[in-house]
């Protein structure tokens, strides 16, 4: 399935493990360099607790988080194949699901499509539930809507919002 030249993506970014800020802002530096992504918009820096499959774990490294917005010229696929290639290259090992990562990197949109097979679900199922996606993404683009789910100006009022502005965007926490 190819997408219109220059689709409009959201992507989430998070990190957990070792220098937070240095390995979102490589991250960022990495997408730019992916054939066909075009960057418009990076986010401010949150932290958020990390979630498990069980749950918030308050016992484990707090995560920072951003939302990246661009245009990409290719197919959803070979985006998460580029970013999954990031992931990689930062030290991302997929040992436990939900378990803490250097970094992750989730699609989150990619204009109006909605896909649902075995490598890729658009848009991403649980992002509308997210304060440490929707509160970045809002930074960003206060219009801005998940498809079948509605303006993330409200989803984000209906979550518990606890995530932080990380106050020194040059690393200091």
């Amino acid at each position: 399935m190819s997408v219109a030249t220059g689709a409009h993506v959201v992507l989430a970014l998070g990190s957990n493990l070792g220098d937070r800020t240095a390995t979102l802002a490589a991250a960022v530096r990495d997408l730019c360099a992916v054939p066909g992504f075009e960057l418009e918009a990076v986010s401010p820096t949150f932290e958020s607790a990390a979630v498990k499959l069980d749950g918030v774990d308050d016992a484990a490294p707090r995560y920072f988080n951003s939302v990246v917005t661009g245009n990409f010229a290719g197919s959803p696929h070979d985006l998460l194949s580029a970013v999954n290639h990031i992931e990689a290259q930062h030290g991302r090992v997929r040992t436990q699901r939900w378990g803490d990562r250097t970094l992750d990197i989730d699609i989150i949109a990619v204009g109006a499509l909605h896909i649902d097979d075995a490598l890729l679900t658009l848009p991403h199922p649980r992002a509308w539930e997210r304060d440490f996606v929707l509160a970045p993404w809002l930074c960003i683009d206060a219009d801005a809507v998940i498809p079948g789910r509605g303006p993330i100006s409200d989803l984000l009022a209906a979550t518990r919002n606890t995530v932080m502005p990380v106050a020194d965007q040059t690393g200091a926490s």
